[in-house]
Parts: C-alpha cells; structure tokens; sequence
C-alpha cells in the first residue's frame, strides 16, 4: 500500500519508459519519503572515491584470507591427540585455537567490510519516510527494485569497483565455504581407511600388538587393584597407555556392586565382568556426555546433559531419556601382579551411535566388523 494515496501512480506503459532513477524516485514518493540529501559521496574515479574503495576491499581480501586459512587447517591441521612434551603436542594444541581464530576472524572481518560498504561507498542518503501497514502494491515493489538497482549503479558495483567486487565475492564465498566445511569434512576423510582398525571401531584398550593387555590406572596414572573398591562404589579409570586419560572414548566406570546384588548379563557379554566388578563405558550413547552420577541403592547411572539414566542392575540398558543404547561394557581381568586390565576392546562402538554402527548394534552375534 503506497504511503502517499494523493499522488497519481503512472500506467504500467508510462512507468515502462522511465528511467531507473525516474522509477527510484517515484518509488520514494510512493512511500512518502522525503530525501534531504541523496547523491554520491565521492566523484567517480577520483582520488577519495579510490580511496575509499581500497579501504572497503582490503576488509574483504582480509576476510577472505581467513577463510582459506580456516578451510586449510580444518582439513589438514594435526588434530589427534599427542602427548605433552612430545614433538606434535604443539601442533595439536594450537589446533583449536586456529580455527576458533579463522573463522571468527573471516565473521568480524566481513561484518566490518560491509559496514565500511556502507559508510564509504554507498549513495549518501539523509530521508524522512511516513510508515504504512500491510504488503506494498506491486508498484512499490517494482519502485522498490529500481531504487535497489540505482543504489548499486551510483555505488558503482555495478559497472566498475573490480577491486572491490572481487574481494567481497572472495569473502562472501569464503565465508560460505567456510560455514559448510565442518559439514562436509566428514566426507574429506575417509573413516573406514583402516577397516577393522579404523578410529570407530577400536579405543585405547585395545591390546598391544605384541599381545599386551592394557592395565586400568587412575587419572594420576596408578594402577587399579580389587581391594582399591569398597563394595557397592565406582571408580572412574583409563587405559594405562601414552593419552589414554585425554582420548574421548576411554574413560570407563569400574564398580564394584554388592555380594548380594544381581546383574543381567547381556549375551554374548558372559564373562566380561570379574567377580562383583564390572567395567562400562563412561560415555553416554546420546551425544558423548561423560556418565557419572551413581546411585548405589538403585543402581541407576545419570547423564547429567540430557537426563539418561542407565541401569547397572540391567546390564546398562537406558531406562529413561533420549539414549537409546546400552553402554558397552569392557571385558576385564587381573594380570600376574593382581592389577586390573582389558582382557580385550570393546565388542561394540562406544559413544553416539552413527550410521554404519546400525540401530541395533551386533550384540548378540560377533564383536565389531569392519565395513567396506
């Protein structure tokens, strides 16, 4: 609806021979808006108008810059886990940081160009505009489109400013790329290269290639005995090897239950526990959230994230909140020094569930296979 029912709208035929500029200000009129000051800030060509067209650009190179830096080191950055003072730690810690840094960098860079896009090479407007309520006619529209085109024609992003169109398609693609890359970098890498012993599939208590069965050790790295639990408590332990306190699908809870309690031994599961100890994965099958309140005389374990609870006395199986799986348990025995360890990996994927590991997982016929 025009804000300005007094003036006469052109014919269709009429407004077909108007200039851009002639629709544009008709447009203006339409929606009762009274320019006091409207024109370009600078001469065409002149040195200001350079000027400030390297000023907006270089926001836009810049931003463009961090974008392909952000894509570069979101693929081929070390991201694995090394130890401290071994000679990747560096590499990996600075990996977050880098792409925290790049990609914020691309945003501020490219949210300030467009300011600078406005402030510096857009037509100078000062205007007074009567607001309406309701759809604008579709001559408003069409005036609308033209006042859109001329913007663009006195800022010269139309027909000149190479610099300066150059550089925001280099940011806004940039930052397009960038926003889709942790999507598609999935895709990148290959999950299944090392079949049977891709990342997935195996966790750090899996054994040594020589055969060596992974001891279970507190976070301070001191091995675990029987006699370290009281009856009826749990412990959270790690894999005994170089970073297994820091891999994400290590940690698991040992407890220790009561002579008198009964657990459901799921099949193909028998003998994975080791007298009244059992082992279970730490992380939730949810979204990967670490598992750790314990309720002794339930015997009910909650997700603190999202309010799972599993229940130990039924193999670990979700009795509420959205998990939707048991968590794995890890077959355990004591080695010659009566220290615990993994008497093997885990017979299942720990974690979220993902589309190869199936909606229902092969519990109940053979461990892990690889796919592919």
């Amino acid at each position: 609806m025009s804000g300005n029912p007094n003036l006469q709208i052109p014919a269709e035929a009429e407004r077909a021979k108007m200039s851009r500029e002639e629709l544009g200000a008709l447009g203006m009129a339409l929606d009762g808006v009274e320019l006091a000051e409207y024109g370009e800030r600078y001469v065409p060509g002149s040195p200001a108008d350079k000027r400030a067209e390297r000023q907006v650009a270089k926001w836009f190179l810049l931003a463009g810059l961090m974008a392909v830096v952000f894509v570069v080191a979101f693929i081929w950055w070390p991201s694995h886990w090394e130890p401290a003072y071994s000679d990747g730690q560096l590499a990996y810690a600075l990996y977050t940081p880098i792409i925290g840094a790049t990609l914020g960098a691309t945003i501020l860079f490219f949210g300030i160009g467009v300011v600078a896009l406005a402030k510096r090479v857009m037509p100078h407007e000062v205007a007074v505009q009567q607001r309406h309520i309701g759809m604008s006619d579709e001559v408003d529209r069409q005036t609308l489109a033209a006042q859109i085109m001329d913007t663009g024609d006195k800022s010269g992003l139309i027909k000149r400013r190479g610099v300066l169109k150059g550089s925001l398609l280099l940011a806004g693609g940039g930052l397009g790329i960038a926003a889709v890359v942790p999507v598609l970098g999935g895709f990148i890498k290959n999950p299944w290269e090392e079949r049977a012993e891709s990342p997935l599939w195996v966790t750090p208590w899996a054994p040594a290639a020589d055969g060596t069965k992974v001891r279970m050790v507190q976070i301070d790295g001191t091995p675990v005995r029987p006699e370290d639990l009281d009856a009826g408590s749990m412990a959270t332990v790690y894999p005994g090897v170089p970073g297994g306190s820091k891999a994400s699908d290590a940690p698991v809870m040992l407890f220790r239950l009561r002579s008198d309690q009964v657990v459901r031994i799921r099949d193909g599961q028998q003998g994975f526990q080791f007298g009244d100890y059992y082992a279970y994965s730490k992380i939730c099958t949810h979204v990967g959230c670490p598992v750790s309140l314990y309720e002794q005389q339930t015997g009910r374990v909650l997700c603190p994230c999202h309010q799972s609870q599993f229940d130990l006395n039924e193999g670990m199986f979700p009795v509420f909140g959205p998990a939707s799986r048991p968590l794995p348990q890890l077959p355990i025995e004591l080695d010659d020094k009566g220290y615990f360890v993994a008497a093997r990996d885990f017979v299942e994927a720990v974690g979220p569930g993902f589309w190869e590991n199936g909606k229902y997982p092969a519990w109940y016929s053979e461990p892990k296979e690889a796919t592919g």
